[in-house]
């Protein structure tokens, strides 16, 4: 793992924790992201991950044949296993703990691409409303764009939050129970603030900020690596009713279900 080479100033954790979100303009080198680039591309082009659920349409019913309105990949690393030895890794990690603790560590990763003139939108949502409402979340998501990130092409954009706000109704995009994405009901979006970084730049969001990415209306995909990192989950005293996701019936959910069933056979 190479050496940490970034340390957040006070004031830099205090807007954090005021606001919920972080961006910064550089997390690792141009050499690494035209390394991890490659990489990125390869995954998506191979469709790697695919038939086990992990590569699906996030915005999209991910039917077969064809062309994903937003794919995504769950757990990248498992398929390039170098993603996890990279500078923007061991940045990301040290940074997240100087925002939630020392006892913050890597819980997971995901890619999202949109493709070149025909991505779509990611509606507005908070991350912890695709998880386990029965558990305690703290965490945040590390998002790195791959090419330099503006309005045109979908760069993150984010509601001011206090980090211990509530996790907000939800339904699938289009409200559509085979669409995995989902879309906060409610939201005023008044102030709303982008952040435009170059590639190699990040932003950081607490599991509970409000954010959304525009349309990719360029001429080249829009590459984001997005690392989960926070303290393990712990049992809430009360579970609260995440119904959002009990309504869902993808065709990812139903690949996976076929792939552990292959595993235990």
């Amino acid at each position: 793992m190479p050496d940490v080479t970034i340390r957040l100033t006070q004031e830099q954790i205090d807007f954090f924790c005021k606001n919920g979100y972080l961006a910064i303009p550089a997390i690792t080198t141009a050499d690494e992201i035209e390394w991890m680039k490659e990489v990125y591309d390869r995954l998506f082009a191979n469709k790697t991950g695919r038939e086990e659920g992990n590569q699906f349409d996030l915005a999209g019913t991910d039917e077969d044949g064809e062309e994903a309105k937003l794919p995504q990949i769950l757990g990248p690393a498992r398929y390039a296993p170098e993603l996890k030895d990279s500078l923007y890794h061991a940045n990301a990690v040290a940074i997240t703990q100087q925002l939630l603790g020392s006892d913050a560590r890597y819980l997971g990763d995901h890619a999202i691409m949109k493709p070149a003139r025909t991505g779509v939108e990611t509606p507005w949502h908070q991350d912890e409303a695709y998880w386990d409402g029965g558990m305690v979340h703290h965490s945040l998501s590390v998002w790195m764009p791959l090419q330099d990130v503006n309005m045109e092409n979908g760069c993150m954009q984010f509601i001011p939050s206090a980090m211990d706000v509530e996790v907000r109704p939800h339904h699938t995009i289009n409200n559509d129970p085979r669409i995995h994405g989902l879309e906060i009901d409610e939201l005023d979006t008044r102030s709303a603030v982008a952040c435009p970084i170059p590639a190699g730049g990040a932003t950081f969001h607490y599991c509970r900020t409000p954010h959304y990415t525009g349309a990719n209306h360029s001429d080249e995909p829009r590459r984001a690596y997005i690392l989960g990192i926070g303290t393990l989950p712990n049992m809430r005293e009360e579970k609260r009713d995440f119904y959002w996701n009990a309504r869902k019936h993808t065709p990812r959910d139903e690949r996976a279900k076929a792939a552990r069933e292959r595993q235990q056979s």
